[in-house]
């Protein structure tokens, strides 16, 4: 059942793989150069028809094969072209033009980002366990039909393209709070595929935000505060977005590794007390102080976690009478199990804590399928196979926390990286991420361009001390080293203005750092919802 639902899916979902691109001053033609392929797609430049919308075309012109899932070739998008619809810009002004030219910087910084994947034969935006459990209708839909809307000609020339990672059989499908349609700010579908003598098992994981309304807004501080909205109902994003996770994955097992003391409690507290209060039973909450637990690199004592999941893994596998909490599909194409409940883990920023969680779950479970495949005997286990060990671990060491997830351990190399990757961390969360974010919106249509209007929400003025305070505390700073260094004719004279100008820089950059929110980079195209 699975083996004819996959080779359907392959069947009816196949787009051309290879594309033409001619272009004129009134259309766009795309010409299908597959073997026996005599289709053209013409899309009008100034109507933009065929489903198109905006005012650029976007065009895949180079792509790298990173390998094959289940024969099926697995492409990365290495290079685009960025076209434009319109011949000329003539009709603009000058501040549409600049307008322009940030907008084209803000879709190039978007595609300039590595971990576009696509395939024209295989579904890459669904599960193994999905895709076998779909209905003859859906398998006999392109792939461009699953993830939207399509003309009936228009998707064998277009096909999904999945942002995130694909490592050997590793697959990441990428999609901070929540909304009010109960959708997390952040979330990641993670799943591993292990394909063996024709037998294929496949363990899905998620990470997402803490689903309800809350914000940590940069302001220059390392660690800024996290803040609850007070003025909406949590309830109803919250219940949504687990109605929707309950759906598509089943039981939920909520792993919450933030700290239980200082800024971050109290999203703690709430988020048990929610999960309290919605009283489903296909939730369950773990809350795991990873920094106290492991603080001093005590990373053995991940063991106490790893020994509550493995509980509540056994148990999502009693409640449910399957037998591992994976999918698996024999040589056959028969279904020998379902994965009916999954983890869903989050930290903070659901970055280096999340990893940690994630590939140790992963290893756990990719044991458990290795010995049912007879791929290890019972008692056998993966670090005892160094090959395959090694690989494993530079896998997860791509996207995971660096030296833990390679060596299993955390080293002091590994903290100096950590301490750098912070670094690098708050100068893109202060200094870039509202252009990054903006770029987001544009490319995702949350914003759209509109000639009509003189300016766009880019041209925000600054208030005056934007300026005013860096130049004052930059010249204070400079000059209260000049005085160290060209010494007065006393000491006192020396000491006098070395004071002088030290307080004045450092009582500018007070003052900067208490308007902090003036300073950082915020997003201008979409208006987020303001917290209390």
């Amino acid at each position: 059942m699975a083996a004819a639902a996959a080779a359907g899916a392959a069947a009816a979902a196949a787009s051309y793989a290879n594309l033409k691109l001619h272009t004129t001053p009134e259309k766009f033609y795309v010409e299908a150069c597959d073997e026996g392929a005599d289709d053209v797609l013409a899309i009008d430049r100034v109507s933009t028809e065929v489903t198109l919308t905006g005012t650029y075309l976007i065009v895949i012109t180079k792509k790298k094969k990173v390998g094959e899932i289940f024969s099926h070739a697995i492409w990365k998008a290495t290079d685009f072209d960025i076209l434009s619809y319109k011949k000329t810009m003539l009709h603009l002004t000058d501040i549409q033009l600049q307008d322009n030219k940030v907008f084209l910087s803000m879709i190039s910084h978007v595609l300039s980002v590595d971990g576009f994947y696509f395939s024209t034969t295989y579904d890459l935006t669904h599960t193994l366990q999905r895709l076998a459990n779909t209905s003859p209708e859906f398998q006999e839909m392109s792939l461009l039909e699953r993830v939207r809307i399509a003309c009936c000609f228009i998707h064998r020339f277009a096909t999904p393209v999945m942002h995130g990672c694909i490592l050997l059989r590793c697959e990441d499908n990428t999609e901070c709070g929540i909304d009010s349609e109960g959708h997390a700010a952040n979330f990641v579908e993670t799943e591993q595929i292990v394909h063996y003598k024709g037998s294929k098992a496949s363990f899905v994981q998620t990470r997402g935000s803490i689903p309800f309304f809350w914000s940590q807004r940069p302001n220059l501080k390392y660690k800024p505060k996290p803040q609850i909205s007070k003025s909406v109902n949590h309830m109803d994003g919250f219940q949504r977005h687990f109605d929707s996770q309950i759906i598509s994955y089943g039981k939920q097992m909520i792993v919450n590794l933030v700290n239980q003391k200082g800024s971050e409690l109290p999203l703690e507290q709430t988020f048990a007390k929610m999960v309290n209060s919605m009283a489903n039973g296909m939730v369950r909450y773990i809350a795991f102080d990873f920094h106290k637990e492991c603080s001093r690199m005590r990373w053995d004592r991940l063991q106490i976690l790893l020994d509550q999941l493995a509980e509540q893994q056994d148990e999502f596998r009693y409640l449910y009478m399957f037998c591992f909490s994976y999918f698996l599909v024999d040589s056959d194409g028969k279904i020998v199990t379902q994965q009916e409940g999954i983890f869903r883990s989050n930290c903070m920023d659901c970055l280096d804590r999340t990893n940690v969680i994630q590939s140790l779950l992963a290893r756990r479970s990719l044991q458990a399928q290795l010995q049912r495949l007879g791929v290890l005997h019972v008692g056998q286990r993966i670090e005892e196979q160094a090959d395959f060990e090694k690989i494993y671990k530079n896998v997860y060491n791509k996207y995971f926390k660096l030296s833990f997830c390679r060596t299993g351990k955390r080293t002091q190399w590994g903290l100096i990286m950590d301490g750098w990757n912070s670094l690098i961390r708050y100068y893109k969360n202060n200094f870039s991420d509202g252009f990054r974010q903006d770029a987001i919106d544009l490319f995702l249509g949350n914003y759209s361009v509109d000639e009509v209007e003189s300016a766009s929400p880019l041209h925000i003025k600054k208030d005056w001390k934007f300026l005013a305070l860096p130049i004052i505390m930059v010249v204070a700073f400079s000059m209260c080293i000049i005085c160290l260094l060209m010494a007065g004719d006393t000491w006192t004279e020396t000491l006098a203005y070395v004071l002088f100008w030290g307080t004045a820089s450092f009582g500018t950059f007070a003052i900067i750092l208490y308007n902090g929110k003036d300073f950082v980079d915020a997003p201008k195209l979409v208006q987020k919802e303001k917290m209390d």
